[in-house]
């Protein structure tokens, strides 16, 4: 049985394998050495009253333990952290005032696109695209084919493309 005097000296001894074997885990050799420090801490507290059997088996399985929590521990909060992080860079669901500018202008271009077609193709265009309404349902208000709203909507599609475009 080894006593608290014996088990202090063999971590003296160790403490370098202990930082090794800590450093294999945490991946870093200054959270290795905190962590050897927080194993000798541990024991300072309770070493009198400690007696194993083999102290050196024993001291690695602490230290072993220790950086374990530790790495997890920092998973954890690199984890948490990131996500938290990763909320700052989400802009608000309001439009800038520059998208605002954009998309008026754009709406206008597509309105004045739209003036200079001719009046079966704005209605087919305007009952499908902002009404709702199926090709087939068009078709039959506007008594044509459902071929032909097709190709008229094609058409508008088009025109407002290019008044984008422009």
């Amino acid at each position: 049985m080894a006593t608290g005097i014996e088990i202090r000296q063999q971590f003296i001894v160790s403490r370098p394998q202990l930082r090794d074997a800590a450093a294999r885990i945490l991946g870093c050799r200054q959270r290795a050495e905190d962590v050897v420090q927080d194993a000798f801490l541990n024991l300072a507290d309770g070493m009198e009253e400690l007696h194993v059997k083999n102290a050196h088996p024993y001291l690695y399985q602490l230290v072993r333990n220790l950086a374990i929590d530790r790495y997890r521990r920092s998973s954890f909060e690199a984890q948490v952290f990131s996500c938290e992080e990763a909320g700052v860079d989400v802009g608000s669901g309001a439009a800038t005032p520059e998208a605002h500018a954009i998309h008026a202008q754009q709406l206008m271009l597509v309105g004045r696109a739209l003036a200079t077609l001719p009046e079966r193709t704005r209605a087919a265009f305007e009952l499908h695209r902002l009404g709702g309404e199926t090709q087939r349902e068009v078709a039959r208000q506007l008594g044509i084919s459902a071929t032909l709203v097709n190709f008229l909507i094609r058409d508008a599609m088009q025109c407002c493309r290019d008044a984008l475009r422009a």
